[in-house]
């Protein structure tokens, strides 16, 4: 059996866990494979269900809502969404929309769902299932959304930060399938890493690593929100992007993301391939100080930056393949993942699959 091999666990142990999957209906039994030469038992192959229940997700970000179900095979349906306007001051009130559009979800499902997986754009205490500080809606500080849904619902609630959960479903779903080590990497209003390193998703002391955004770059730099000069975050993300629009006089800059930077450069609008360089040099500083420290054999890239496409990626791959220092000569992979969205989705299901599989991540 392949699960003994890998995990050095006994056939009887292996059994005993997926036993009762199979019995629940999340894992079905398919073909056997004979022994080989070597001898021993037939294996059973084993594979999701097709007919297994659905989990719910949902994306909680500053200004909106997301939820939908997922498969256990990463397919994406019975979507919602709703938006938390500005100013608002009461968690309850924004519960009750999170609420209604998981209520609705689940109403699609006419099934129970196996769970409910929520990525927080937020700090968050996994252990409590609470949202420790969301500083864009800082209303949520605090508010133990995890056992709220689960009093709610009747069902495990599986919480923890959007950017790692981008991570959990590039690895169950994305282009981290297969990976010992690899990061994730998001880019927009703000910057944030997820680390899988040695095969597992690195959380850190209270759940406080991936906060990459706020490494210094540029000493005496422009200030950041977080009080500090210099923080990459100051010349990476999307206020600096349209700041900077602005200063050099390119259309309609406070919309301006990288789908229509990359855009105005290809028609020659004036300024605007000169700021797509200067844009992609400073996502690939970063980068490369992330290579240079822990070294992933692949970064994803997911947020607003996805939205360029090729022609932002490749400027961001050529400035970082200067910066680094590659002395094992490993080949080191820049991807764009998935759109933030379904990434993220999927992964806030994958909290649960895990936690129904008794996966460490």
């Amino acid at each position: 059996m392949d699960l003994a091999r890998v995990t050095g666990a006994s056939r009887a142990t292996i059994g005993g866990i997926v036993q009762p999957l199979i019995d629940q209906g999340i894992l079905v039994e398919g073909e056997v494979v004979p022994a080989d030469r070597a001898g021993g038992k037939p294996a059973t192959k084993l594979w999701f269900s097709k007919e297994a229940k659905p989990i719910c997700a949902v994306l909680l970000m500053h200004d909106r809502v997301r939820t939908c179900l997922v498969s256990l095979e990463g397919e994406i349906y019975a979507q919602h969404h709703a938006g938390l306007a500005k100013g608002r001051t009461d968690a309850s009130d924004a519960f009750r929309i999170v609420s209604a559009c998981v209520e609705e979800t689940i109403a699609s499902a006419h099934v129970p769902v196996l769970g409910i997986g929520v990525a927080v754009a937020g700090t968050i205490n996994t252990e409590t299932g609470s949202i420790v500080a969301m500083s864009l809606a800082p209303y949520l500080d605090g508010f133990p959304i995890g056992a709220e849904l689960t009093k709610r619902f009747g069902v495990p609630a599986c919480i923890d930060q959007d950017t790692r959960a981008l991570l959990v479903g590039d690895r169950w779903f994305g282009q981290g399938r297969g990976q010992r080590n690899f990061t994730v990497v998001y880019i927009g209003e703000s910057l944030d890493a997820a680390l899988y390193v040695d095969g597992h998703l690195y959380r850190g002391t209270a759940g406080e690593a991936g906060k990459i955004g706020h490494t210094i770059v540029q000493l005496n730099g422009q200030m950041c929100q977080c009080g500090r000069r210099g923080c990459w975050e100051t010349i990476a993300t999307l206020r600096w992007l349209r700041n900077e629009a602005q200063a050099r006089g390119l259309p309609r800059p406070g919309s301006l993301n990288a789908g229509r930077l990359v855009s105005l450069a290809e028609n020659g609008i004036k300024g605007a391939k000169k700021l797509l360089q200067e844009y992609a040099f400073n996502i690939s500083v970063g980068l490369a100080n992330l290579q240079q420290l822990t070294a992933p054999n692949c970064i994803i890239l997911h947020g607003d930056v996805v939205r360029g496409g090729k022609s932002m990626l490749d400027p961001i791959e050529a400035s970082f393949q200067e910066l680094t220092v590659n002395l094992a000569d490993e080949e080191i992979t820049l991807a764009l993942g998935d759109s933030e969205d379904v990434a993220g989705l999927r992964g806030a299901a994958g909290l649960v699959l895990c936690e129904l599989l008794n996966f460490i991540i």
